[in-house]
């Protein structure tokens, strides 16, 4: 009752705004303002707008233009009175004075919007002021798009929206590809990769990531394959362009730090887009040279390009999409396109201007000139007003800000008819997803969440790792000493039925250099580790216990495995006969002299060989361990008889490799858990598999053992490689089994328990 009165005087008070919007005409101009910060260029009718010579492109040094860069000190200027606020205070404040602040929830509960992120709202914003979607497509029925840079996938669950509640568009027959940084690819930095995979894992057949699977767009081979992944679609009308480069820690070098990424975006556009296409880029502020180009190039190729800021793109930022319609055809760019393709990759804007300043025309640079100063007069304005709210906001303030956000959210939701999607129609339609669950436990994993001001995160980065780590959020549950040797609290019950094992592949990509992030743990304290690693020398070996920890003893290991193996052979009617452990490891590391603990017969075998000291942060990405590691699994799974049981002890397990190794003993196994610390001097985790079930180990032993094989394979190409001095060979299995049934049960909240008790246990010890 209470809720539904609650709504009533909203919505009555949203009907008192609407009569009070129409009677006070400073209130409804901004925000009616709020919708329309757009600039379009006018191309002059002499034609003096023309593609530049290709032999005049990356030849010339870039060039200042003066008028750009008053504009760009004025606006650091302005910023730098930020530096000095705490960051989170900061944003609480600015969400609470943003106009547009209510839009995404409002939308969310009135159109049941898939991924309804800002990112979603900005870009339905943008098709509702755009006519994106070329007619020529609409009429024969068939939309084609692609969408670079795209994760989370906010872009396509938008358009999916728009396509479906829009008359012209809703039996349009639409396909569509994506890239973007692979969340799963462990040597993609955490900070620049974003986790939240909710689309992904559920439509990954629709997702390129290239030949060596990082997904990483500058990278030449990757446009040229995904030009090949397009073949299917006859035709290209719209490529959408959201990436950006994690520039928190340089903010004023923003523009210069993306301005590669811009180019590469371009390129593949252009080398994509077929006649009359559409491109949307995002970019922040157009003051260099680089930019200056490349707008140029943009207004040189299509019929028409704006600059836009979405009323839900934050008016303090430098955020901007560059909106460009009808493209005029590739046949007028080609050399130029192929000169931009020869030169492609992550320094395409660092090497030579991309045209001379002489090549482009003084009617462009007045343009431009008054572009920028547009937007610079806006951005200028509103962090200047958020300063003066920040210091003092009186009640009338308060109350003016929370009346236009309320209409604003009303005013989004009719000017762009968002109207309600059924979950049916979404692209994602499973009720529960692996992705969704991860999500929606706080797991967007490897994110940089900012604390402090700007020069608190200056004078950090001046400090030890040790230093960081104390004054981090982590510090307190690092430095816990263990005191109890608490019993195992984490188990896999199997064995595991859904394993899809005739449609597992393998996936091979350039080695690991290392293990930076992780579907399978928390990024913050991954981060601490490798900082950590990257100081200090660590033989992991000869590092210390803590004196203060309670160490679990091998005693106590065996007699977990002894009663976990009655439980078993109980809950199974199974005869109380001897049961063998096959135990990795020697009777020495163990502190076992007898072959025999009660009804378990003991079996001892060589361990893994842990990771190696040539790349201290590859943890358990190592291709020699990863291959003994699966060599070890394949032995027990031909080896042991029904009921039997194992203990593994394991390195780590953030890579797909490792994660799948744990999968296949959970699918072979009636209990899996582990123990950590592990008896031996080596840091990690001693996995403990009980009740071997030999059908359902028959099932995944061929493909192990095909595994093993690719991965012997290629280490030896590796090694000719080497003694031949050859280049070109290092290449890795990163993955046997699909991240949709590795994000599947509980085995991510298993692995996600495991490795943090694992990292927990090395900082500890490091520090």
């Amino acid at each position: 009752m209470n809720g539904r009165n609650g709504a009533r005087r909203k919505t009555n008070r949203l009907q008192q705004g609407n009569d009070m919007a129409a009677l006070d005409p400073e209130i409804a101009t901004e925000i009616r303002d709020l919708f329309c910060k757009v600039r379009n260029y006018s191309k002059p009718s002499n034609g003096e707008w023309c593609i530049p010579n290709p032999n005049d492109a990356l030849r010339y040094p870039t060039k200042e233009h003066c008028p750009l860069q008053a504009l760009k000190l004025s606006l650091n200027a302005v910023k730098n009175q930020l530096s000095d606020k705490n960051v989170q205070i900061w944003h609480q404040h600015t969400n609470s004075t943003n106009r547009a602040g209510k839009v995404i929830a409002t939308v969310r509960s009135a159109a049941n919007a898939e991924i309804c992120t800002q990112a979603w709202c900005k870009f339905y914003e943008i098709l509702g002021n755009f006519n994106l979607l070329p007619e020529e497509a609409l009429q024969c029925g068939e939309l084609n798009t692609v969408h670079l840079c795209e994760a989370p996938g906010a872009f396509i669950t938008a358009l999916n929206h728009f396509i479906k509640n829009s008359e012209s568009t809703r039996y349009c027959d639409w396909s569509w590809a994506a890239n973007t940084l692979n969340p799963y690819h462990e040597a993609n930095s955490g900070s620049s990769t974003i986790a939240d995979d909710r689309l992904i894992a559920n439509t990954l057949p629709w997702w390129f990531f290239g030949s060596d699977n990082t997904g990483d767009i500058m990278i030449q081979k990757h446009l040229l394959e995904l030009q090949v992944f397009v073949t299917n679609m006859p035709h290209v009308d719209l490529v959408t362009a959201d990436g950006s480069i994690d520039c928190q820690e340089n903010p004023d070098k923003q523009e210069t730090l993306v301005a590669s990424l811009h180019y590469c975006e371009v390129t593949a556009a252009l080398l994509l887009l077929s006649l009359g296409g559409s491109f949307v880029l995002k970019m922040f502020t157009l003051y260099e040279h680089s930019s200056v180009c490349l707008l140029y190039l943009l207004n040189c190729c299509f019929h028409s390009v704006s600059v836009f800021k979405p009323a839900t793109s934050k008016a303090g930022n430098s955020e901007v999409y560059v909106v460009c319609l009808h493209y005029e055809g590739k046949e007028a760019v080609r050399p130029l396109l192929s000169k931009l393709i020869r030169n492609y990759g992550a320094s395409l804007a660092d090497r030579e201007a991309l045209f001379p300043s002489f090549v482009i025309p003084q009617s462009f640079l007045k343009q431009h000139e008054e572009v920028c100063s547009y937007f610079h007069t806006l951005q200028v304005k509103t962090i200047r007003e958020n300063l003066q709210l920040f210091e003092s906001m009186s009640t009338e303030q308060r109350q003016r800000l929370d009346f236009i956000r309320d209409f604003t959210a009303q005013e989004y939701l009719q000017r762009f008819k968002v109207t309600f999607l059924p979950r049916s129609r979404w692209l994602s339609r499973n009720t529960v997803t692996p992705a969704c669950c991860r999500v929606s436990a706080g797991r967007l994993l490897g994110q940089k969440h900012q604390t402090g001001s700007f020069n608190q995160r200056k004078e950090l980065q001046t400090l030890s790792w040790k230093a960081r780590v104390e004054r981090g959020c982590h510090a307190t549950w690092i430095q816990q000493h263990c005191t109890e040797a608490s019993r195992p609290g984490c188990f896999l019950e199997g064995p595991w039925v859904d394993c899809h094992v005739d449609s597992w592949y393998v996936v091979v990509g350039a080695a690991l250099s290392a293990v930076r992030n992780s579907s399978f743990c928390e990024g913050g304290i991954l981060n601490h580790l490798n900082e950590a690693l990257v100081s200090t020398e660590v033989v992991w070996t000869e590092i210390p216990p803590c004196d203060s920890c309670l160490v679990i003893s091998a005693a106590s290991i065996m007699s977990d495995v002894t009663d976990l193996c009655s439980i078993s052979a109980s809950n199974h009617n199974e005869s109380n006969k001897e049961k063998r452990c096959l135990v990795f490891g020697s009777r020495s590391v163990w502190g076992v002299c007898e072959g025999q603990i009660g009804d378990l017969v003991l079996t001892f075998c060589a361990e893994p060989s842990f990771p190696g000291s040539g790349c201290a942060t590859l943890q358990d990405g190592e291709r020699l361990y990863q291959q003994t590691l699966l060599g070890c699994v394949v032995y027990s799974l031909q080896n042991l008889s029904s009921g039997d049981a194992l203990l593994l002890p394991l390195f780590s397990a953030l890579t797909r490799i490792t994660a799948a190794v744990v999968l296949c003993l959970h699918a072979s196994f009636r209990t899996v858990t582990f123990r950590c610390p592990p008896p031996s001097c080596a840091v990690g985790a001693v996995l403990v598999c009980v009740g071997f079930c030999p059908d359902s180990a028959a099932r995944i032993l061929p493909v192990l053992t095909d595994v093993y094989s690719c991965m012997d394979q290629l280490l030896s190409k590796e090694k000719d490689a080497v003694e031949n001095s050859l280049s070109g060979c290092d290449r890795q299995v990163l993955q046997f089994v699909p991240m949709e049934e590795l994000l599947a049960g509980r085995l991510t909240d298993f692995l996600w328990t495991m490795n943090s008790e694992i990292i927990k246990q090395k900082l500890h010890l490091l520090m």
